[in-house]
């Protein structure tokens, strides 16, 4: 009964990456694109990471091949009398511009709001949700930098979503009582800490 019940409450992290062609790839049911970004990430890292490669100059060298690969084949297939090299039309269109601003926009304003919150509402729990997030990745910071947080990040996305595909049921398991361990620690914080911190928001309106 219990493998029953496990088994119709597992969740289908396909369907929950998208069920598309990303979730195929993050999850390797088509290998070929995870190893064609896992290998590109890591030639990518190792250059300016390691090797110490600019990346200006990076971008200048791959676009000076490109031009240059593109402008001999436009001259051999005049002389040849072959093909020109199939270029799309290098444009945007104004539904993606529009797509991506409403996103970007969605972002700001989540953002806004939980700055108001604080400074206008003066939300404790959730300033000390932030101030606890800003702390973490500044910690994170002194020991890494940008680059390869955003490797690790790419190394993450392609194996925790296979990892929890897999071991779904005993992941599950131990979040449950990492949560409830977190909720019972958060409880004891507010009932013999927050609960006992003036509340000047209070006062004001008394004063109002």
């Amino acid at each position: 009964m219990s493998m029953g019940s496990n088994s119709t409450r597992r969740i289908s992290v396909h369907q929950v990456l998208g069920g598309g062609p990303v979730a195929d790839m993050l999850l390797w049911k088509k290998w070929c694109g995870g190893a064609v970004i896992l290998t590109s990430t890591t030639a990518l890292w190792y250059l300016f990471e390691r090797a110490d490669y600019n990346f200006l100059s990076f971008v200048a060298n791959v676009l000076l091949l490109l031009v240059l690969i593109l402008f001999v084949w436009a001259k051999s297939a005049s002389l040849l009398n072959r093909p020109l090299p199939p270029l799309p039309d290098l444009e945007i269109s104004e539904e993606s511009v529009s797509i991506v601003a409403d996103e970007l926009r969605l972002w700001v304003n989540f953002a806004l709001s939980i700055a108001r919150d604080i400074a206008i509402g003066r939300n404790l729990k959730l300033f000390l949700q932030v101030a606890l997030g800003l702390w973490i990745s500044s910690f994170i910071g002194r020991f890494f930098n940008f680059l390869t947080l955003v490797y690790f990040g790419v190394l993450l996305s392609l194996s925790a979503p296979l990892v929890y595909d897999k071991y779904q049921d005993p992941i599950d398991e131990k979040l449950c009582v990492t949560h409830r361990y977190v909720q019972m620690q958060y409880r004891k914080l507010d009932e013999n800490v927050l609960r006992k911190l003036p509340l000047p928001l209070n006062k004001e309106k008394k004063m109002q």
